[in-house]
């Protein structure tokens, strides 16, 4: 079967719009409408005319398409495609870390669950965390569930004081990199310009030349003639097509396996039969998307 040629087919047919992140597999974005980070993806969700919203990402991602658009239908060829680091943050964590510290408002990185963002005040992307923070009038923040992206945040916004709930909350993908690495990519290519993602370390942010989601990436990286990518390696595709002129090195055991889950045959069967239809629960979707849409609101 012509996997592409059938999956162009019933989009157009049911009206379906096709979303794919930046780290899903070649083919998979190389099918979708759109592409990007979560905060595009988020943007165009809320943005999006057509019927049907295909997301091909994790499952925060769909749940975040589905808050933003109560009366689309929203699926995900892999219902199982989860994150660990969402998983590192729970509603009774916030509601915990809110007691201890009345007053100060709870920023919760898009990467987590529809139930914990119910339980917080707005949430924030690796694009946007220092204009989020910075937009609020409170100066004790807390944030989570990643501990690399406060620490970005609070360098960029030192006039806050931000607290990582939980304390060492981060991405598997993303903690594979360390100062090593960094050292080595400077002997291996002198030439290069070095840029990683704000969810590594705060060594290795330190250490790189830039710091920037993968959507500052796709925009920053014809500046340069040469550069190595700090994150997940799905970002050396969209990279390469923009910019086919441009050498990347990026390491090939920055994988994340979730984002890896979704095949041609996948997207097929979503198309065909209708699934999985993603549901968030009306008394958390409503809470959810206050938050979501204050993000999107400050970051305009």
């Amino acid at each position: 079967m012509n996997y592409e040629k059938e999956i162009r087919r019933l989009a157009a047919e049911k009206g379906a719009l096709i979303l794919a992140h930046n780290y899903e597999p070649a083919e998979i974005q190389d099918l979708a409408d759109i592409t990007g980070d979560s905060l595009e993806l988020a943007r165009k969700a809320k943005e999006a005319k057509e019927s049907t919203l295909v997301v091909c990402g994790v499952y925060f991602m769909a749940e975040t398409a589905k808050i933003l658009s109560p009366d689309k239908t929203v699926l995900i060829p892999r219902p199982d495609a989860g994150c660990p680091l969402a998983d590192q943050l729970t509603p009774s964590s916030v509601r915990a870390a809110k007691a201890a510290h009345p007053g100060s408002p709870f920023v919760v990185y898009v990467n987590s669950n529809a139930a914990t963002k119910a339980e917080c005040d707005i949430t924030c992307t690796s694009a946007n965390a220092p204009d989020v923070v910075r937009s609020l009038k409170e100066d004790t923040i807390l944030f989570g569930p990643d501990a690399n992206l406060a620490a970005y945040a609070q360098r960029m916004v030192p006039e806050k004081t931000i607290i990582p709930v939980p304390k060492n909350g981060g991405c598997p993908t993303h903690h594979q990199f360390t100062l090593r690495d960094v050292e080595a990519a400077r002997r291996a290519y002198p030439n290069a310009t070095i840029i990683c993602h704000p969810e590594c370390s705060p060594e290795v942010q330190l250490a790189s030349d830039l710091i920037g989601s993968t959507g500052y990436m796709i925009r920053r990286c014809g500046e340069k003639k040469e550069w190595v990518i700090l994150t997940e390696k799905g970002i050396i595709h969209p990279l390469q097509k923009k910019y086919p002129d441009v050498l990347f090195h990026g390491m090939d055991t920055a994988v994340c396996s979730n984002m890896k889950l979704i095949t041609e045959e996948d997207l097929y069967i979503t198309l065909r039969d209708g699934v999985v239809p993603i549901q968030v629960p009306e008394s958390i979707a409503d809470r959810a998307r206050l938050a979501i849409e204050r993000m999107i609101e400050a970051s305009v």
